[in-house]
This record gives structure tokens, C-alpha cells and sequence, in this order.
């Protein structure tokens, strides 16, 4: 038997058919898997940002104490949620005529 009929015999199979690109993918999604792994522990091993260094970038945070679940509660509280209007956002190739429409109201 010759490489070719051997192959065109194995290629008729079922488990040559779907096993062999089974197996490709078990063996590359591994080897992906790895990658996105390796990325978790490379950054977690980083120290958090300090917000002198955020000022550096130019981020400025607010101090824990400010920002609460309560004080973000009361500010939400006072909201009137009963009374609004639906305001469309322009499309991109509407621009132009809700500039007109604008600037002529």
C-alpha cells in the first residue's frame, strides 16, 4: 500500500474525520488558554496606581471617605425620574441637519 491510499483510506474514517481536528483544537486551545493565563499573573503582580501618580497623568480621585454608597444613594434620591423627555442623539449622517434645526430654534 502506498502513503496515498493509506491516507485516502484513513481520511474515510470517522475518527480520523473528526477526531484528528478535535485533538488540533484541544492541543491549540491550550496553548492559547496559556497566553491569557500568563497575562493574569503578570499584572497581578503590579502595584496598585497611587494617586500621586494619578495626578502625574492627570486623573484626579476623589479621597474614600467622599465617594459612599450613601451620599451616592441621596444624590440618585433627589433625582426626579418621573418627569422626562426622550433627547435622539444625532446619527452621523444627520449631522448637518440637526445643526440647522439647532441653530434655527
Amino acid at each position: 500500500m502506498s502513503f496515498t491510499q493509506k491516507l485516502n483510506y484513513y481520511a474515510k474514517r470517522k475518527s480520523f474525520k473528526y477526531g484528528v481536528p478535535f485533538l488540533i483544537t484541544m492541543v491549540a486551545g491550550s496553548f492559547g488558554l496559556q497566553q491569557f493565563s500568563n497575562l493574569r499573573y503578570q499584572y497581578s503582580k503590579m502595584q496598585p496606581v497611587s494617586p500621586e501618580e494619578m495626578k502625574k497623568y492627570g486623573v484626579s480621585m476623589k479621597k474614600r471617605q467622599e465617594v459612599t454608597l450613601e451620599t451616592e444613594y441621596d444624590k440618585v434620591k433627589g433625582i426626579d425620574i418621573d418627569n422626562w423627555s426622550n433627547k435622539r442623539g444625532p446619527r452621523p449622517w444627520e449631522e448637518e441637519e440637526l445643526a440647522a434645526l439647532s441653530a434655527a430654534k
